[in-house]
């Protein structure tokens, strides 16, 4: 089954991290996105969505440093089902977004703080364990993620959960297309013989 939200909002409070028993950094934000929408009537109205995103390894790391209640940023992951019971015994439930990828949409003004290694600004993880304790404590099954190169933001680089930075998308793509152009076929156009029509 395909299972992928993209979704860009702020955050709605601070960042809450805390680390797994293996070491793994998990972060906890409160996402909201507006929907700005036309009623019949002409007038404007407005729907937000409140949800909280887990982000894992270096992302929930980056996150925790860089972001605050206010933040705009854009998040790419997978949507996840929760359910527990709470103090009374009452079972409870919510979904929330699994954040493969962060990319953050503030100017380094506006955030007041400058950010490492030029205009890195989107961060992936691409392994991070596949059995993952979830934020109440029960072992759910994670799939690997590896998104590494996978963003079509050639000018931002991708930083893995072991904090080592794969060479540069940019460059790929440059070699990738030279090789694209090297393989198309030159097309004699001046000859009226082969035109169809």
């Amino acid at each position: 089954m395909f299972n992928k939200v993209v979704m860009i909002g702020n955050l709605t409070r601070d960042v809450e991290l805390r680390y797994l028993n293996t070491g793994t950094a998990v972060a906890t934000i409160g996402l909201a996105s507006n929907r700005r929408y036309k009623r019949q009537d002409g007038s404007f109205s407005e729907n937000t969505c409140f949800i909280d995103v887990t982000l894992f390894g270096r992302s929930a790391e980056i996150a925790n440093q860089y972001l605050k209640r206010g933040s705009k940023i854009l998040i790419e992951g997978r949507l996840h089902y929760e359910s527990w019971q709470d103090q009374q015994g009452n079972k409870r439930s919510k979904h929330t977004i699994v954040a493969e990828s962060m990319q953050m949409l503030d100017s380094r003004q506006s955030q007041g703080y400058s950010m490492p290694q030029g205009d890195m600004q989107e961060y992936t993880d691409s392994n991070y364990s596949n059995q993952v304790q979830d934020i109440y404590g029960q072992n759910t099954n994670q799939t690997q993620v590896n998104t590494s190169g996978y963003h079509a933001n050639q000018g931002y680089a991708n930083t893995t959960s072991n904090g080592q930075t794969p060479s540069s998308p940019r460059h790929s793509y440059n070699a990738n297309a030279q090789n694209y152009q090297q393989d198309i076929p030159e097309i004699n156009v001046d000859s009226d013989e082969e035109i169809p029509f």
